[in-house]
């Protein structure tokens, strides 16, 4: 039965780009493309990151059953919705996965495909180092959304909470201070797991 290895962290913790060394170290390990009605970012791609969507599609893939999880945010620029959708894109008897989400969207999947199917990687930063590191992605975006990002950044204190933690069992946590050891720590987890 293969697992997947549901990486998380609060925003600007580099999980993106651990996430994305993991997957060229790990080429094995399949991908589960999320979807969101959010606006695409700049370097980003549809298919890739996300299916970009629109309501009425997300609206019609719950309507058939097929929405395994969903987050809504009301953000300073509008309602973003984001979705794992039972799409086929999942077949733990063929394979082992690396995927990225939130806390409360690793607690809905774990009660989708089985607690014993999901490995948390849960990556944390200082968040001295946290807010340097969103300001300085923000200010590379065409039209930075400032407020967007302090409504993230103290959004993500209550929802990753010690208290969400410890009653989700994520005990383990991967520090990316040195990005090389919080990779190599990762990548050793993940292959401990598969072996």
């Amino acid at each position: 039965m293969g697992k997947i290895y549901y990486m998380m962290g609060k925003s600007a913790s580099g999980k993106d780009t651990l996430f994305k060394e993991v997957k060229q170290a790990l080429p094995e390990l399949r991908t589960i493309t999320l979807y969101t009605t959010r606006p695409i970012r700049e370097g980003e791609r549809d298919g890739v990151e996300y299916f970009f969507v629109d309501d009425a599609t997300l609206d019609c893939y719950e309507k058939q059953g097929k929405v395994v999880e969903q987050r809504a945010y009301n953000t300073v620029c509008g309602l973003w919705r984001y979705a794992t959708v039972d799409d086929g894109q999942v077949d733990l008897d063929r394979a082992d996965y690396l995927v990225i989400g939130t806390l409360e969207s690793y607690e809905k999947m774990r009660g989708f495909y089985g607690e014993e199917n999901l490995v948390p990687l849960y990556v944390e930063v200082e968040d001295g180092e946290r807010l340097r590191r969103a300001l300085a992605r923000e200010r590379e975006q065409r039209e930075p959304k400032y407020a967007e990002m302090c409504r993230r950044f103290l959004a993500d204190e209550k929802d990753f909470s010690e208290e969400n933690l410890t009653r989700l069992g994520i005990r383990e946590r991967f520090s990316n201070r040195d990005k090389e050891k919080c990779l190599d720590e990762i990548i050793g987890e993940i292959r401990h797991g598969k072996f």
